[in-house]
């Protein structure tokens, strides 16, 4: 019996010895098999080859580790497990019964699968992790304020799943993030101020129930922000508009009013700006100072901007896709539209999206624009009060005109 134990160590220990993967790493891998539901894990899946009669560093590419990993060597003969990605299979389970001490792991992605349950705080395990993505699971409660505290990560997907509660205030521990993804989730309160993270260039918070008014300070190197479908409140805080590398603002389907202001036009490096279906009221106009704009794409369409059509919109140099729908703009199409869709000029970009439905123009159509072929370009002229715009003219598709009756309501139809 003493002879059986003393071999059945000794082969332990010689298993030990050659094994190139770190044994915590092994158990953390196993860990994560034995969390995820069998019937899950069909033939051909990277979970169903992982088979630890081997060594899994020592395998890789192998019959029972065929995919999923990527490993390192770190000292001597011993490797870590530097990547962790499994692939798209729809695999189920929770992810709180693993420890997660992978201390040497630098890419997690378990993303567009099945997981369940609540983000586990063993997740601030992974020291030294630059890329987490999460997205397309089933992943419920609450966001872990211990994320905060991955120093080096530098891309976050939470995006496409179930997560509720505030986005934690510890985020603006993660001093290397770069990008922050948790669109498509049901996350509520008012958005943190996260000025801190000087390195984040691109912010995704869309479709969730964020309330509030928008942050009052925002990371510098900001370039993208989207935060459409939500429910925030209030008006656009100059803090955003001053923001110098900013190139795509999506804020779209809130509950934003008052005025748009003038200083996103004459932004030196905006070139997308999509505000529609809020409560804006008006559009401030910029002088002459929107010669430097960059603009290239506006959508203030489903407010309730009212006044004339802002004849600057059809001066702008880089400007080629506007829409003003469905607001309660009235007054002619300005000559400026027209020129600006048909003879540019050199240096100046062609309109080759002008949408202008759903309001109360009246008058003839410019000129120019009647020259227009039908595919060229895209013209909305629709559900207006203009004078001649039959449905059969393409430049006036989107609805009939509307009747004398309900344009004298709204006002005079007469410059």
């Amino acid at each position: 019996m003493g002879c059986a134990v003393f071999f059945i160590v000794l082969y332990a220990l010689f298993l030990h010895a050659h094994s190139t993967t770190h044994w915590q790493d092994i158990e953390v891998l196993k860990q994560l098999k034995n969390s995820v539901d069998p019937n899950s894990m069909s033939p051909g899946s990277c979970l169903n080859s992982w088979d630890f009669s081997v060594d899994p560093c020592d395998n890789l590419g192998g019959e029972k580790f065929t995919c999923g990993l990527r490993c390192d060597l770190v000292v001597s003969s011993v490797s870590r497990v530097t990547e962790l990605a499994l692939d798209q299979w729809n695999y189920s389970g929770s992810l709180t019964s693993v420890s997660w001490n992978l201390p040497h792991l630098q890419n997690l992605d378990i993303s567009n699968n099945a997981f369940s349950g609540s983000l586990p705080d063993s997740l601030s395990n992974l020291t030294r992790v630059q890329r987490v993505g999460l997205s397309g699971n089933s992943l419920s409660g609450s966001i872990p304020s211990s994320l905060g505290s991955l120093s080096n990560l530098e891309e976050l997907y939470l995006d496409n799943n179930f997560l509720e509660g505030e986005i934690p205030q510890s985020f603006n521990g993660l001093k290397n993030l770069k990008r922050l993804e948790f669109q498509g989730n049901q996350i509520t309160g008012e958005f943190p101020e996260l000025n801190q993270l000087i390195n984040l260039n691109f912010i995704d918070a869309s479709d969730n129930a964020i309330s509030g008014e928008l942050p009052a300070s925002y990371p510098a190197s900001l370039i993208e922000l989207a935060m459409r479908n939500n429910s925030i409140e209030g008006n656009i805080p100059a803090s955003l508009i001053g923001l110098n590398f900013i190139q795509v603002i999506d804020l779209s389907h809130n509950k934003l009013s008052g005025s748009v202001p003038a200083s996103l036009f004459t932004h030196p490096s905006l070139e997308q700006l999509t505000l529609s279906y809020n409560q804006f009221g008006s559009v401030q106009e910029p002088g002459i100072s929107f010669q430097n704009s960059q603009l290239i794409a506006a959508d203030l369409s489903n407010n309730e901007i009212r006044g004339l059509l802002p004849g600057f919109l059809g001066l702008m140099p880089t400007l080629s896709s506007l829409s003003l729908e469905n607001n309660k703009l009235s007054g002619m199409i300005p000559t400026q539209y027209a020129l600006k869709m048909v003879f540019p000029g050199e240096g100046v970009s062609q309109f080759e999206r002008l949408l202008l439905g759903g309001n109360y123009l009246f008058g003839p159509i410019p000129g120019p624009l009647l020259d227009l072929k039908a595919g060229s370009v895209r013209v909305r002229l629709g559900d207006n009060c203009l004078y001649r715009c039959p449905l059969r003219l393409f430049l006036c598709e989107g609805g009939e005109q509307k009747s004398l009756s309900e344009c004298q309501a709204f006002g005079p139809i007469i410059p």
